[in-house]
């Protein structure tokens, strides 16, 4: 990381220029996020355990950003980071938790190992920095917490059951720690992508088991950043997106019986989808 001017003042959150900690802001929505609140005046720690990564992208954006080395599974690098955004810009006033991992594949297919990584990136990962941010920004009486969830933690998909699981687990924290807080300083939002056109996509798209994100259209991660840089301001309690498919899913989640009839046909759509788009990338462009 750069090595800043000198230390910033801790100050109180400003709609115009909040400190703001992102994870897994190397690439995908997490550098959406990061770019578009730095457009809007924000400053940004970008973190990632891909540093190198983190350091490019910080650099293309500008002064108002910084990044820094992040494995989200480690207590130490977690105070380590919020240490680093403090003393370039002052104190975190928003953590988006962003970072997180998927091994496509049924869950009869995935090796342990598999299994335990996206437990330990999705879930525990994310509880280790929610708790590092709880003290301190309990301490310095202002914060807010912004968990970047999925659509999966309503409704369970075939090829996905770990990563669903952990989403399922998430948004229980999620909740269960704002409930806890609610007397305090702190305010929570968690929100909820569907399919988006991330490396994650690329890695579904070359397995079959993952055909169900493609029964319904993909988002850019400019959409889902746009979502989360507005919970900054608006701070609502949850965002589901898109607002009306996401309805229809929650629905169809609560209803066992209901799931298990609707799944295996949105599936299949999502199968013929993939076919299809496969096909088109595989067709040579005609030039003219």
């Amino acid at each position: 990381m750069p090595e800043p001017s000198g230390p910033s003042q801790p100050s109180g959150p400003s709609d115009k220029s909040k400190v703001i900690l992102v994870t897994g802001a190397a690439g995908g929505i997490g550098a959406a996020i990061a770019e578009l609140a730095i457009a809007r005046g924000h400053r940004v720690l970008l973190t990632d355990a891909d540093e190198d990564a983190a350091l490019t992208r910080a650099r293309a954006l500008g002064e108002r950003a910084a990044a820094h080395n992040l494995d989200i599974r480690s207590p130490a690098d977690w105070s380590r980071a919020f240490d680093a955004a403090q003393a370039r810009f002052g104190v975190v006033d928003v953590l988006v938790n962003n970072a997180g991992i998927t091994h496509t594949g049924l869950a009869r297919d995935l090796r342990p190992q598999q299994h335990r990584d996206i437990v330990e990136i999705n879930l525990l990962g994310t509880i280790t920095g929610v708790c590092t941010a709880l003290e301190r920004m309990t301490a310095q009486g202002h914060g807010h917490i912004i968990t970047v969830c999925s659509m999966t933690s309503f409704l369970p998909l075939p090829g996905y059951s770990t990563y669903g699981a952990t989403k399922h687990g998430l948004r229980a924290f999620h909740h269960s720690v704002a409930i806890e807080e609610r007397d305090g300083p702190l305010d929570f939002t968690i929100v909820h992508p569907p399919s988006t056109r991330t490396g994650m996509l690329d890695q579904e798209m070359a397995d079959p088991s993952a055909a169900i994100a493609f029964a319904e259209k993909s988002y850019a991660p400019e959409q889902i950043a746009k979502a989360v840089v507005d919970a900054m301001t608006a701070k609502p309690v949850e965002v589901v997106f898109p607002p009306l498919a996401g309805r229809f899913q929650r629905i169809v989640g609560v209803f066992p019986r209901l799931m298990r009839r609707a799944i295996p046909i949105v599936e299949a759509q999502g199968r013929r989808r993939r076919d299809k788009l496969r096909s088109a990338q595989e067709i040579p462009a005609s030039g003219n």
